[in-house]
C-alpha cells in the first residue's frame, strides 16, 4: 500500500474539485481525506500501487471540469490513522 500526500494548487476551490475527488477516490478503491486549505487543497491517500498512481494521475489531471491545476507537491507520507473510505473535510 501507498500513502501520498499531495498539495494542489491552482483554481481548485469554489469548483467541485473536492466532490470530483472523492468521486475519483472511490473509482480508484483509495482511502483518505481531501480539504481546502488557504489557497490548495490537501489530499492523504492510501491504496495499492496502481491505484493510487491514477487516482493522482487523475486529480492533477483537473478532477473538477471547471479546475485548473497549475502545480502540486507530492510526497510519501506514513499515516498512522487507518482510513476506511475517502472524506471531504
Amino acid at each position: 500500500m501507498k500513502q501520498k500526500h499531495l498539495q494542489v494548487f491552482g483554481t481548485v476551490q469554489g469548483v467541485g474539485f473536492r466532490y470530483y475527488t472523492q468521486r475519483l477516490a472511490i473509482k480508484y478503491h483509495v482511502k483518505g481525506t481531501v480539504q481546502n486549505v488557504d489557497d490548495y487543497v490537501e489530499i492523504y491517500a492510501i491504496g495499492n500501487d496502481d491505484n493510487i498512481d491514477q487516482f493522482i494521475n487523475a486529480v492533477i489531471n483537473g478532477a473538477s471540469p471547471a479546475s485548473h491545476v497549475t502545480h502540486y507537491e507530492l510526497e510519501e507520507t506514513n499515516l498512522s490513522e487507518d482510513f476506511t473510505d475517502f472524506k471531504s473535510i
